[in-house]
Parts: structure tokens; sequence; C-alpha cells
């Protein structure tokens, strides 16, 4: 399911639909589907709705991933059980499993998937603890694993488990009789308490492993280091020119990489092709850079996500923040944790971004600014709430 406009990671969703968001500089579909391919899931079925196109276009028929993708598109939005009820054609004939298309995932979903069969239930739903459950879907289930409850993101007093709802599910084709054609219809929301008040069985399978459906900067930024900690070993794609520095892996290093005197590399970490880093710059683990980007003398980088074409200036100091393509940041600068900084930003020398902020596309921050609250662009909406 791709449909969402990802109003909760704006800016980072203006240019771009959340799927294809970077992570590790690959969109997040891409890591989705070849998770599911390497599993056995071959044929697969993408409902699309905001900037689809993008999404089409990163994934193209599928062939690259060893899948077969077909994609059907809503002309309005229909809810989680509508959009896959307007799936229907492609799913009526065999079991299938559901899958949020801005998940980020290791679960072994097809042991979901088999436990579900052997079962012969409507649906089964995947379930995970979390310490956070309120913004979820929350569950309760006995000892043969059937869920007697569940409560859509349940109030202080309402919250009787700590196993959430990943959105992920296994289907009988029988349920497409219990959703309607043609009208908003949630799975949370309108069918799970549906088929419960009708006495009809819906089973929880309990997930071991990590999982986010990547709701906001910080779990985007942790589900980047989940895939920067898969890697094991070092690579280089192309060329390196490297002089008097040190590397210490692992990292993946693209093309026409240029990496300066006296710098360091503390892996992991990832480097897109093209990108310069000048001299006496530390990049610290967890860390991924774009594309083409230059990174000027003395810089430090910790735990950040740098997208494409980004330029840091001299002195300054990045730590888990988000900064999308094309933003100039000038010297001396201290970008602080959990800021997201939308594209085509100009950040004038000497500026200060506090924690958990937020800078809207196409800006300008004059020097010497301290921005203490989100930084807005009146050319584009403003809403960071909803899907």
């Amino acid at each position: 399911m791709c449909g969402g406009e990802g109003t909760r990671l704006r800016p980072l969703t203006f240019d771009r639909p959340k799927p294809c968001i970077p992570i590790v500089n690959s969109p997040s579909i891409q890591h989705l589907v070849s998770h599911l391919s390497n599993l056995g899931f071959h044929e697969i079925v993408i409902t699309l709705g905001y900037m689809g196109d993008k999404i089409e276009k990163e994934l193209g028929d599928g062939s690259l991933f060893n899948c077969d993708i077909k994609y059907v598109h809503e002309k309005t939005k229909m809810g989680t059980a509508g959009s896959v009820k307007n799936a229907q054609r492609y799913l009526e004939d065999q079991n299938f499993l559901v899958v949020g298309g801005d998940h980020v995932t290791d679960l072994n979903l097809l042991e979901f998937f088999r436990e579900h069969t052997l079962k012969k239930s409507l649906i089964t739903i995947g379930l995970i603890s979390i310490d956070e459950p309120s913004e979820y879907g929350i569950a309760d289930l006995d000892v043969q694993y059937r869920i007697t409850r569940f409560k859509e993101k349940p109030a202080p007093g309402e919250i009787f488990s700590n196993l959430a709802s990943t959105g992920i599910y296994s289907c009988n084709p029988e349920l497409f009789d219990m959703i309607p054609s043609e009208q908003t219809y949630d799975f949370a929301k309108d069918l799970f308490p549906k088929i419960l008040s009708e006495g009809k069985l819906i089973h929880g399978w309990l997930a071991r492993g990590n999982w986010s459906d990547v709701g906001n900067p910080a779990s985007l930024r942790l589900a980047e280091r989940w895939k920067l900690t898969e890697l094991k070993s070092s690579s280089i794609a192309g060329d390196l020119a490297i002089k008097g520095a040190q590397i210490l892996g692992p990292v993946h290093l693209g093309g026409s990489i240029s990496l300066g005197y006296n710098s360091r590399i503390i892996g992991p970490v990832a480097i897109g092709s093209g990108t310069t880093i000048q001299e006496n710059v530390l990049i610290g683990p967890y860390t991924s850079i774009g594309e083409h980007c230059n990174i000027m003398n003395k810089t430090r980088i910790f735990s950040a996500s740098i997208y494409n074409g980004v330029v840091i200036g001299r002195n300054c100091t990045i730590s888990g923040s988000i900064i999308d393509n094309s933003t100039v940041i000038g010297d001396r600068c201290n970008i602080e944790n959990d800021t997201v900084i939308g594209p085509r930003v100009v950040i004038r020398n000497d500026v200060i971004v506090h924690s958990k902020t937020r800078i809207w596309p196409e800006v300008v921050i004059p020097e010497n600014s301290v921005i203490k609250e989100y930084y807005l662009n009146e050319d584009f909406d403003n809403k960071c709430d909803g899907s």
C-alpha cells in the first residue's frame, strides 16, 4: 500500500512520496521489495496514490528485484481496506500478504504467511511489542494467538497491551466479502471491529526483529541505522582519491569520491558517487551521504542523513539531522539532533538550528540566526499530521 501523502514527514515528502525517501541512498520501497523477493514473494501488487508515478519509476516491472509488479491506481483515498479491495482482481485466487509501502523491516514474513495458512484464519495481524503503543492499534490475544480485543490509537487508561499492529496482514480472499466496494474503509477502524462483533476469528502473529512504518523523522533515522548496521564489509564501487586520510569500515563508497588530507570516516557509513570530502573532516558512524555532495574543511558529521547535491561549509557540526537535496549550508553552522532541512534551502554562515525543528523547502536563513521553531515557506502546505 503506497497511497499516503506522508504529511508527518514533511518537508521530505514535498518532492517525493514517502516510499521514495532515501535510506542508505536508495528509496525505502526498494529495500522492502528486495526483502520480500528474497523471502520468496515474487508477485507484488502496489496500490498507488500520491506521486505514484515516482514509485513506478523506481521499481519498474520488478524484474530488477526478481519479481513481477502490478500497479493499481486510486483516484480518491479509499482507506487501507478499500485500497486492497480496489486490487481484488489480482488477489482473489489465493491467500495474500498486505504490507505498508513505507515499512522498513527484517521480519520473517514468509514464516508469518505460512503460520496464517496453517491456521486457516480469515486474517492474521502481525504484532510487535513497542514502548509507545498509543499511536498504533493494539491487540490482546489468548494462548492460541486468537485476538480477543483490538483498539485503534488507545487513550491513557485504554492501553491494555503493548502489542502494536504492524499494519502487516496475512489475508484469506474470503475477506473481500466483508469490505464494501467504492467507499473509504479501513482495516483497523472498520473491518477488525466488524469481524470481532460477528464472532469470527482474527489471529495474531508475534513478530521478532526490526520493524518501522517510518512515521516521523526519528523513526526514519532509526530505520537507516538498522540498514547501516547490516553492512558487514567495505566496498568501493569505483575510483577513490584519498590523501593522508583514514577509513575504518564497514563503508560503502560510490565511484569518483575524493577524501582529503587528515579526514576520518568511521563506519558504518555509506557515501554516494561524486562526493568530495575536504581536509580534516570527521564523519562518524551511522551516517549516509548522497551523490555529488561537498563537505568542506573541519566539518564534523555524526549519525546524519544527507541527500544528493548538498554543500556543507567549513567548521560545521551536523548531528542526527536529515538534510534534503541541493541544500547549501554556510560556514560555522551547528545543525542539532533530530532536525529536518528540506530541499533547496540556503543556510548562511554562523547559524544554529535547534533540535526537533524543521525547515521548509527553498527558504534562506540569514547569517547569525538561531532557529528555535519550524521555519515555514508559505508556498508549501504547513500540515504535519495525518498519514
